[in-house]
């Protein structure tokens, strides 16, 4: 594997490490950009989210390309759980809003396990959907990137 399929930083994780490893997946899957998000995974990673079973990149893009057709004006902020060596644990919660203007928030936990080079070889998602109304809503960044000032989860009480 060529040093251009790394993606740092690399396992085993510190705690700083993997707080940098969770905000730089937060910070992709702002992007929205499903070839983008891709690439921090093995050629042939295994994905259960929700109830659907995925493997290798071309599923991904073709899963997120979907997502984010459905899921509109897409937020997301995640938070570390918990990390010992390649395995890192998440907790996220994401803002979206349907093709009829139904705003909800999507609360939810992975598990990630990731190969020596950085890349995330499986991921176990678990999510949940709560109807909000647009008033309820906490993500109001513009498009992108979080905001280095933008409270967290637990900032927010979430």
């Amino acid at each position: 594997m060529s040093a251009i399929e790394q993606r740092p930083p690399l396992p085993p994780f510190t705690r700083e490490t993997a707080i940098q490893k969770v905000r730089l997946a937060e910070d992709a899957w702002n992007t929205r950009d499903p070839g983008r998000v891709a690439l921090a995974y093995t050629p042939d990673s295994r994905w259960r989210n929700r109830a659907e079973f995925l493997q290798g990149r071309d599923a991904i893009v073709t899963f997120l390309t979907r997502k984010w057709a459905r899921e509109l004006d897409y937020r997301l902020i995640k938070e570390l759980w918990a990390f010992d060596g390649h395995r890192i644990a998440v907790r996220f919660a994401y803002e979206w809003h349907d093709d009829s203007g139904n705003w909800f928030r999507s609360y939810g936990n992975e598990n990630w396990l990731f190969d020596e080079n950085g890349l995330m070889a499986e991921r176990h998602a678990s999510i949940n959907d709560v109807p909000i109304s647009e008033a309820q809503r906490q993500y109001r960044w513009r498009q992108g990137r979080r905001p280095d000032d933008h409270p967290g989860l637990s900032d927010l009480g979430l």
